[in-house]
C-alpha cells in the first residue's frame, strides 16, 4: 500500500532563512483545547497537523520546533491526550498560522470505544477541515509505517491529489547507525509513495532547521517578502535585487 507521489518541495530561500523560520515557529502560543470537532475555532490561516502513533515523539518534536519545553503536553499515559491542541504562530501579535497537535493513536491500554471515537475524530478533521493546509506525520523508524500510518495515509490520500502538504518525519533517528538510518529512510520513502521522507532527532537537533523551514515555506507559500512587515520589505526587495545584479 503506498501514499500518492506528493511534490512539495520548498522554494530557494535567503541563507538565513533557518533564523526566520526558527524564530516564527518560536512564537507559538497556545490556542485552543477541543474535544471534539465541533469545538474548534473556524479560522483562514494555515493550519499544519501533527498526527502519529502514541510514543512516536510528537510533543517532543513540537516542543523543539517551537523552543519550548512543555507547549506541547506530554502525558506520562500514551494514548490518555485525547483533544486537539491548536497553537497559534505569527510575529507582532498577528497569527499567520496555526500547529494542531492531534492525539497519539494505537495505544494498547486505551478502551477500545474511546480508540474508535478518536479514529472517527481524526478522520473528520483530516478530511473535512478547510484550512488545513499540510500533515506531519511521526514514526517511529524502528518500526517504520505500520497498518495504523497507513490507514491514515488512504484517509487522506483524496486531499493530498488535490495538493495538501505531507511530511513523515522519521524521529529518534539517533537511535539508529548510518546503515540503518539510510535503510529506514529509502524504505518509507518508496511506502510514502515518492513523498517528503526526513530523519529527525530532537536529541542530537537532527533535521530540525531543515523541517522549520519546510513548515514556514507550507505556512507562506506567497513567498517571503509578503511574509515580511510592510516596513521591512523595501530592504529586502534591494537585496534581492542585488543578488540578481552581481555588479550591484
Amino acid at each position: 500500500m503506498t501514499a500518492p507521489a506528493i511534490t512539495s518541495s520548498p522554494a530557494v530561500l535567503p541563507p538565513d532563512m533557518d533564523k526566520i523560520a526558527m524564530g516564527w515557529l518560536h512564537t507559538a502560543k497556545f490556542l485552543t483545547t477541543a474535544p471534539e470537532l465541533h469545538h474548534l475555532p473556524a479560522l483562514d490561516v494555515p493550519e499544519i497537523a501533527f498526527v502519529g502513533r502514541s510514543n512516536a515523539g510528537k510533543s517532543t518534536c513540537i516542543n523543539t520546533l517551537t523552543q519550548q519545553h512543555r507547549l506541547a503536553f506530554a502525558s506520562k499515559t500514551p494514548g490518555r491526550t485525547q483533544s486537539i491542541n491548536l497553537f497559534s504562530l505569527g510575529k507582532q501579535g498577528i497569527t499567520d498560522a496555526v500547529l494542531a497537535d492531534l492525539p497519539g493513536y494505537g495505544y494498547a491500554a486505551v478502551p477500545k470505544a474511546a480508540k474508535y471515537r478518536w479514529q472517527q475524530v481524526m478522520a473528520n478533521y483530516l478530511q473535512t477541515r478547510r484550512n488545513l493546509t499540510g500533515i506531519v506525520l511521526l514514526c517511529d523508524p524502528r518500526l517504520g509505517l505500520t497498518e495504523l500510518d497507513e490507514i491514515l495515509l488512504d484517509v487522506v490520500r483524496p486531499r493530498v491529489v488535490e495538493g495538501l502538504k505531507f511530511l513523515v518525519l522519521l524521529t529518534k533517528s539517533d537511535k539508529l547507525n548510518k546503515t540503518e538510518a539510510a535503510k529506514v529512510l529509502s524504505i518509507v520513502r518508496l511506502q510514502a509513495g515518492g513523498g517528503d521522507v526526513k530523519l529527525f532527532s530532537a536529541l542530537k537537533r537532527k533535521g530540525v532547521d531543515e523541517v522549520a523551514k519546510h513548515l514556514w515555506h507550507w505556512a507562506h507559500p506567497e513567498g517571503l517578502e509578503a511574509a515580511m512587515p510592510p516596513t521591512a520589505q523595501p530592504a529586502l526587495a534591494t537585496s534581492q535585487s542585488e543578488a540578481a545584479d552581481p555588479q550591484a
